[in-house]
This record gives structure tokens, C-alpha cells and sequence, in this order.
């Protein structure tokens, strides 16, 4: 069997963080979200199809070392995920495993699904359960079979939902020929369903609870982060050197050319990435997952937070729940809140809407290149645009756009 991943997209609701790399190269733990499905069909497939299409050539570049044959297919216009799907056509000509590439599944869940699928040797559509399905393909079945699929209705009929992972047999790509557009001029793999539906029918597989993590919006990284140590079985390296004086406890891996200084007290998980310089005497909390070539040092405290590749943060720096991009650099003395003072739920402003983080704690969003001043104070659910400069002891809060410049 193969299996398709679709990787096309721009990922434009994940923005800051996605403005010069491409959603699946988003990190969590410490890897790719692209390389970690990739890595979890190691064994259950024998080759892998990617489908690329913005800056597709960052991922070829992301995948150039992995365990299982890949081979590429460009969407140069992006016209849905239907004709997303139909890019396979040339390349499979049996049943095959198509997934988001966007979505975390563990290693069981994927099993699981495979075994259904072959069991079945039918369409298959893989369910999730969420607290709040009204943004989301909500799906009716009647017993093991798709009865209904209504998309991001106000009043769901309930809290299942289309967890982004198909098993399709070769006749999906003529019910694709039948696909018309849809009202926003788009071939949906929905519409194309209901076809099968109609057809044929198509099967349901319930993902077990916790064992899918989906990502639309940039805090959702924060959560992924957080699961994803329970859910996959990462490697513990510890490649890099660890000066005597320095207190490690939990899983922590270390990457190769990184080194951690005297007096760093680190609590796992966390992840630190190749040739970076860590400590001395700083604090990494549970959850933390730090990039290639970044610099983390003295009275510097990262709690459940992540950072990207060839930032620094250098000196008496507190970072909570946060995600970081490539490239940033932090004064001495900038501090980021996480936690209102009323302890309520954070609300962001994001492409102009104002959203409901459901989370307690959220620090900073904030995109590549952002540099700040000395004491500067990010408020807590700040996003910040590319680019970016925050002055000393300037204070950013809300949506700051790319390139601005905060005094």
C-alpha cells in the first residue's frame, strides 16, 4: 500500500508562523509535523507521496533523510482537496492511505486505521471526537457506515468529525471526474464523498481519544507539543556535551553539536536541537522544544514553549507558552506574561478577528526575525508579525503586523 499525504497548502491560518515556511515544516518535539506522520507510517507503507506546492522545495529539502521511499507531486493551483487527491491517479492504481498534512496521528491509531481498511478493502473516513465541532466537517453515521456530512454547522448534531485520514479504493478518482466546484470555486473531497456515499458508501473508523492532534491555529502547536511526548515514541539523544554542574531530569534529548553549560537546570520533556548553546544557569521547564543553532543563556527561564531554529535568547529572558519563530533575538530584561491577572481563558486578535484561545495561558505568537529591546514587555496572546522590531522597553499587545516597529 501507499500513502498520499497532501502538503500543498499555504496554511495562511496559521500566520506569523507560516509567512516563509510551509505548514508541515512547523515544529513540534523537535521534528517537522511532516516527518512526524511520515515517521509513523514506517512499516505500514511502502512509499510515501507528498504533494507540494507552496515552497514545496523547503520540504523536499526537510525530508532528504528518512526511512521510507518518498516521491513528490507538485499542485502548482491550488483548486481544493479533491483535486488534491486526484494528483495521486497516476502514481496508485490500488487501494491507497491518503492523510492532511496537517494532522497528528499516533503510531496505534494508524495501525488501527490500516488494519480497518484492509479488513474493509472499501472507502474508509477516519472520525475524531471534539468539544466544539461547529468549525469543523461534522459527520453523521448510522451504525459503522457515513450517513451525513455537514460542514461547520452552527448547531452540530454532533461532536464527531472528519479527522483528515482516508483509506480510498481506485474508484474514488472517477467519483473525483464528478466533483463539481463548490460556491467558493474549489473541488472538495466532501462533495466527492457524498458521491461515494451515494455509490457505493463509505465506511467509518473512529480515531481512539487523545490519539489525534489537528492544527489550525498557531497555539494549537502549544497543545501538540504538549501531547505529542505521550503520544509518539521520540528518541532520546544525548549527542551534544553536558558540562559537569548541570541538573537533567525526565526525557530530555540533546542533539548532536549543542551544548548545555554549568548550572542549566533542565525538567523534561524537552527537546534541544544541533549546535545549540544552552545555559549557564538557566531554566527549561516540561514542554520545551528548542531548535538548531539557538542560543539560550543566563537567568533565561522557557516554560512549555517553543523555539525555532537560529533564535536567541541570551540573558534574563522569561518565555511561557509560547512559540517562537526562526531567527529571533531577544534583549536582555524581555519578559513575556502569559497569564491574565483575572486568570480568564486568552483572547487573540488574528487576521482582524478576535478569538477565544481556550487556553489559561498563552504567551507570544510571533513570527521570524522579530528582534526586541532591552526590558521590552510582551502582553499575554500577543502575535507578532515577521519581521518586527519591539523597542527597550516598549510593550507589544495584540495583532502587530509584519514589519512594524513598536517604540
Amino acid at each position: 500500500m501507499k500513502a498520499f499525504i497532501m502538503s500543498a497548502g499555504e496554511g495562511t491560518r496559521m500566520r506569523p508562523l507560516t509567512a516563509y515556511r510551509p505548514k508541515p515544516l512547523l515544529p513540534v518535539a523537535g521534528k517537522p509535523i511532516l516527518k512526524l506522520i511520515i515517521d509513523n507510517l514506517e512499516g505500514l507503507v511502502d512509499e510515501v507521496i507528498v504533494l507540494v506546492g507552496w515552497k514545496g522545495k523547503k520540504i523536499k529539502q526537510s525530508l532528504n533523510s528518512t526511512g521510507i521511499p518518498i516521491r513528490y507531486v507538485r499542485q502548482e493551483k491550488a483548486l481544493g482537496t479533491a483535486d488534491a487527491v486526484d494528483k495521486a491517479k497516476e502514481y496508485v492504481d490500488e487501494n491507497f492511505l491518503c492523510l492532511n498534512g496537517d494532522v497528528i496521528l499516533s503510531r496505534k491509531a494508524i495501525e488501527s486505521f490500516v488494519d480497518d481498511f484492509r479488513d474493509k478493502n472499501h472507502h474508509l473516513m477516519g472520525l475524531a471526537r471534539v468539544d466544539d465541532p461547529s468549525s469543523y466537517g461534522v459527520i453523521e453515521t448510522k451504525g459503522d457506515m457515513i450517513r451525513a456530512i455537514i460542514e461547520k454547522p452552527k448547531h452540530p448534531s454532533t461532536d464527531t468529525i472528519n479527522a483528515g485520514i482516508y483509506g480510498f479504493t481506485p474508484d474514488v478518482f472517477s467519483a473525483i471526474e464528478d466533483t463539481e466546484r463548490s460556491p467558493r470555486g474549489e473541488y472538495e473531497i466532501t462533495d466527492t464523498f457524498r458521491i461515494l456515499m451515494e455509490r457505493e458508501g463509505v465506511y467509518a473508523h473512529e480515531i481512539r481519544d487523545g490519539h489525534w492532534i489537528e492544527l489550525s491555529r498557531p497555539w494549537d502547536l502549544l497543545d501538540a507539543n504538549e501531547r505529542v511526548f505521550d503520544l509518539i515514541d521520540l528518541e532520546e539523544k544525548r549527542e551534544g556535551h553536558v558540562e559537569d554542574g548541570v541538573h537533567i531530569e525526565g526525557w530530555v534529548s540533546i542533539d548532536d553539536g549543542a551544548r548545555v553549560r554549568r548550572g542549566s537546570y533542565i525538567v523534561g520533556p524537552v527537546c534541544i536541537g544541533k549546535d545549540s548553546d544552552i545555559g549557564p544557569n538557566c531554566f527549561i521547564r516540561p514542554c520545551t522544544s528548542i531548535g538548531d543553532r539557538c542560543r539560550v543563556g543566563n537567568a533565561v527561564e522557557i516554560k512549555n514553549s517553543i523555539i525555532m531554529d537560529d533564535t536567541n535568547i541570551p540573558h534574563h529572558n522569561y518565555v511561557g507558552d509560547s512559540v517562537i519563530g526562526s531567527g529571533c533575538n531577544f534583549g536582555s530584561g524581555t519578559k513575556v506574561a502569559n497569564l491574565r491577572l483575572d486568570d480568564a481563558n486568552i483572547y487573540v486578535y488574528h487576521d482582524g478577528n478576535r478569538l477565544n484561545t481556550g487556553r489559561r495561558k498563552l504567551g507570544v505568537i510571533m513570527g521570524n526575525n522579530v528582534k526586541t529591546g532591552i526590558n521590552s514587555i510582551i502582553n499575554p496572546g500577543a502575535i507578532i508579525g515577521q519581521d518586527t522590531y519591539i523597542g527597550p522597553g516598549a510593550v507589544a499587545k495584540g495583532e502587530i503586523g509584519p514589519k512594524s516597529r513598536i517604540r
